[in-house]
């Protein structure tokens, strides 16, 4: 498969967190096996900070190799990693990452910072970028905008009016 087919997969995973109110972002981790591991947001449903879509996918992928080390792994995401997911690739010795849209209010890769390319530190993760971007980041404004609108219309816990 390509990078682009793979961040369609991510892009379905994105769409089902959308479905759950879940801020819409996907995950499709490839393992050297070939073998796929998918996530997406679980911060709301899960009541759990670290329940990003990387984390989740790269918790998924280290259980399934049994090795917390995966330099031959491949992730894909939506959206750019924020900086616990960052250093969770650093820490897992992620081999390359490829996402969608930038995030440009927390993007550690190369919005606000660049840590996977970081010469200080003792591992660096390929990164690819772009890929699929729009329609990413139409699926993150659809999101927000309808927050937006839901706090508007029903007040500010989000709700709508009945």
């Amino acid at each position: 498969m390509t990078d682009y087919e793979y961040m369609r997969l991510a892009l379905e995973d994105a769409e089902e967190a959308f479905k759950e109110g879940e801020v819409p972002v996907g995950a499709v981790l490839v393992l050297n096996d070939g073998s796929l591991v998918r996530a997406h947001n679980m911060r709301e449903t899960g009541f759990d900070p670290t329940a990003h879509a990387e984390i989740l996918a790269i918790r998924g992928g280290a259980l399934r190799l049994s090795n917390w080390r995966l330099t031959d792994a491949v992730l894909y995401v939506t959206k750019e990693p924020c900086v616990m997911c960052a250093g969770a690739m650093l820490n897992s010795r992620l081999g390359r990452l490829v996402y969608g849209c930038s995030d440009l209010k927390g993007g550690a890769v190369g919005s606000l910072y660049r840590l996977l390319s970081d010469s200080r530190l003792n591992h660096r993760v390929e990164v690819l970028s772009g890929i699929l971007e729009d329609e990413c980041a139409q699926l993150l404004k659809n999101f927000f905008s309808g927050l937006r609108s839901n706090s508007e219309v029903g007040g500010s816990c989000g709700t709508s009016a009945r």
